[in-house]
């Protein structure tokens, strides 16, 4: 215990608030549009909350290192874009599980893993952008069709951003909460929904489902999130081998699958609050940030049920402003990421309007074709060429 300072607890506070307040909107959505019932909801917002706590717990105590997990943001993201499918949130939770397999393969099996990072940055940036643009759009139909609602979400957004850009997202979740209390009728029984119970889904494996859901999100994770947050551990100077830290992170989105949740990843943003200085002066003392991050999450997936409650009585496009404004930053890195090589420009365009169009063939989502568009151009392109 003697480790554990009072920066490096602050820290992992912090982040733990952060880390949940500014993305849990997107998690929830991509749960409804999957088809998931506000029981299923609450519970795999339990599950994958548990689940990225624990890991980040496991993997910080035997490393030594601030190793933070977090939920897949853009897998969120993506499920929230991709149409339902014919099986339910049952088929859903079949990719999920596929996805679980894939990152654990990608740690233990060394070509799985050159193969993804072998993935044109272009590409993958196309293709993340293309997820994130629908609910990017969401803050301008939320000014459009609420107008004082929206406007004050986003003005307190801007405002507090100009400040403090960590905190600008969980100000506007905050406000949020706060229209929602004063406008809308609470539901009987809030209080004592703020425990869910686990909601155990028996998967189905249907092929549309698994390359439509699980095998994109098993590229969005390793692409936005994995490989960023292996990167943001070496900017501070830590350098763990990556293979088992997929591998463990895979294993803990398989356990939080059966109950409804997506996947388990490294962590980017929380990272950098919990590996940097302001953590604790000397790196080698950072790592306990790392576990307060990951007991931080614990504690908001037992309380997941209200978090769900308010939601559900929410203005669905209020709700998805949020987890628009949440996503800003990302989709501006992704497209930047995107179109900043001129000879990759043209199928990285093609992958992010076949993905953002949400093209949907034999029943497969359009995050799947869209990378297929996009690479098959370019190998056309590069064929030409050669």
């Amino acid at each position: 215990m003697r480790a554990f300072s009072l920066p490096a607890v602050a820290a992992g506070l912090l982040a733990g608030f952060v880390g949940f307040a500014s993305s849990f909107t997107v998690v929830l959505a991509g749960f409804v549009a999957m088809g998931a019932n506000p029981a299923q909801q609450a519970s795999g917002l339990m599950a994958v909350s548990i689940a990225m706590g624990l890991a980040g717990v496991v993997l910080s105590l035997w490393r030594r290192l601030p190793i933070s997990v977090a939920w897949s943001t853009p897998g969120g993201a993506l499920l929230a874009s991709t149409a339902m499918p014919a099986g339910g949130f049952a088929e859903a939770v079949g990719g999920f599980l596929l996805c679980g397999v894939l990152l654990v393969l990608a740690g233990l099996w060394r070509p799985l893993g050159r193969a993804v990072a072998a993935i044109p940055p272009a590409l993958a940036s196309a293709l993340l952008a293309g997820v994130l643009l629908g609910l990017c759009l969401a803050p301008v139909r939320a000014v459009a069709e609420l107008p004082a609602q929206g406007l004050l979400l986003v003005g307190v957004w801007v405002v507090v951003g100009r400040w403090k850009r960590l905190l600008a997202v969980p100000a506007a979740v905050l406000v949020a909460v706060v229209l929602v209390l004063a406008t809308q009728p609470m539901p009987a029984g809030l209080g004592a929904a703020l425990f869910p119970a686990p909601v155990l889904v028996v998967p189905a494996f249907g092929t549309a489902a698994l390359l439509g859901i699980g095998v994109p999100l098993f590229l969005v994770t390793m692409a936005a999130q994995n490989i960023p947050g292996m990167a943001v551990l070496a900017a501070y100077g830590y350098r763990p081998a990556a293979g088992p830290l997929f591998s463990v992170t895979g294993l803990f989105s398989l356990l939080a699958a059966p109950f409804g949740g997506h996947a388990v990843n490294l962590a980017a943003l929380t990272a950098a609050l919990c590996a940097g200085p302001e953590a604790h002066p000397d790196p080698a003392r950072r790592w306990p940030a790392a576990v307060v991050t990951g007991c931080v999450y614990v504690v908001f997936g037992l309380l997941a049920g209200g978090a769900v409650a308010l939601v559900g009585v929410a203005p669905p496009v209020l709700v998805q402003a949020v987890a628009g404004l949440a996503l800003l930053p990302a989709f501006g890195g992704a497209l930047q990421a995107a179109l900043a090589v001129p000879e990759e420009r043209e199928p990285a365009v093609v992958c992010f309007l076949v993905t953002a169009a949400g093209l949907s063939l034999l029943g497969v989502s359009g995050a799947f074709w869209g990378l297929c568009a996009g690479w098959g151009l370019r190998a056309l392109g590069r064929w030409r060429r050669n």
